[in-house]
């Protein structure tokens, strides 16, 4: 594909002297450079921003440090007509899709690229914002906020984990029915579940704390069977090895203590295992002014 490329722009220098091109021609011909260079290389981003009106500059940040072509946020945290689209519009996140509400949950996918569908779903009998896709490039992407599930793992007395439960019951079955291992997808974002040993900072003192119960593992593990899902971050790292993306604020010096959780995720389906190049944690990011408590993910596809 490099070689194609570098031979269609020779061409246009080439065409450029003996004609002299318009500059309408030079946009169409742009366009077409991007899409032979999507075919080999596209940076997905995950991060729940707990803010995005509040973290905007950060997100921009981490963009420019990364050079993501699709950054999907959660916890946005903001109605639709106060999101702040030019922001992201002026660093080159030109397609937008949103599902937000106010204070609480909301999703955004920002993209270089063209959005050519885009769903919004309501899960659990529940419009709360938690699951928006985007269709780009021809990969489909799902946006997730799976649910905290509240301090008691518990469902006969405690509604949050029981909505959470059904969430990913919901979602499994959802994935089972109406996709196939065979699409081009990707789903991401807080999954709120840190499934393996060494997703958390101890598992034997977390086995019955929210987001390391066994209710909830077994559940995303379902989930990651529905269409089988490929775990980009366990794809690369060896499952004795400790990973994280979310530390507490309650941890004033986090990287000391280094108690995390490996709460948010990026999966793929096998139809893209081949794609499958890299995958980033931003854990510095958990360091900068006025900070998510999650680091951005992202995955490279070629």
């Amino acid at each position: 594909m490099p070689v194609i490329r570098s031979i269609f722009i020779i061409l246009i220098l080439i065409y450029d002297a003996l004609f002299c091109l318009s500059k309408k021609c030079y946009g169409v011909l742009y366009q077409l450079l991007i899409i032979e260079d999507l075919e080999y290389s596209m940076k997905i981003m995950s991060w729940n921003i707990n803010s995005v009106r509040l973290r905007a500059p950060i997100v921009i940040q981490i963009a420019q440090e990364s050079g993501a072509d699709i950054i999907c946020l959660q916890e946005t945290k903001c109605p639709d007509g106060a999101f702040p689209f030019k922001v992201f519009e002026q660093a080159g996140y030109e397609h937008i899709a949103i599902n937000g509400m106010k204070s609480y949950n909301g999703l955004a996918i920002l993209s270089k690229h063209p959005i050519e569908a885009q769903e919004i779903y309501n899960r659990v009998g529940k419009e709360d914002c938690r699951h928006l896709s985007a269709i780009i490039n021809g990969i489909e992407i799902h946006n997730l906020y799976i649910p905290a599930g509240g301090d008691e793992p518990d469902p006969q007395v405690n509604e949050k984990y029981k909505h959470k439960l059904n969430f990913v019951d919901e979602m499994t079955n959802w994935f089972g029915i109406e996709r196939s291992p065979n699409d081009k997808m990707v789903i991401l974002g807080d999954f709120n579940i840190a499934p393996h040993e060494h997703d958390v900072w101890s598992s034997k003192q977390l086995k019955n704390v929210v987001s390391h119960t066994e209710p909830e593992i077994t559940r995303l593990m379902n989930m990651q069977k529905s269409c089988n899902f490929i775990d980009s971050a366990r794809h690369f790292i060896p499952m004795n090895e400790k990973s994280y993306s979310w530390w507490s604020y309650r941890n004033k010096d986090w990287k000391k203590s280094n108690r995390g959780r490996r709460l948010d995720h990026i999966w793929i389906t096998p139809a893209l295992k081949d794609k499958l190049q890299s995958y980033d944690v931003f854990s510095h990011a958990r360091d900068w002014i006025k900070p998510s408590d999650h680091a951005p993910i992202m995955i490279t596809l070629s």
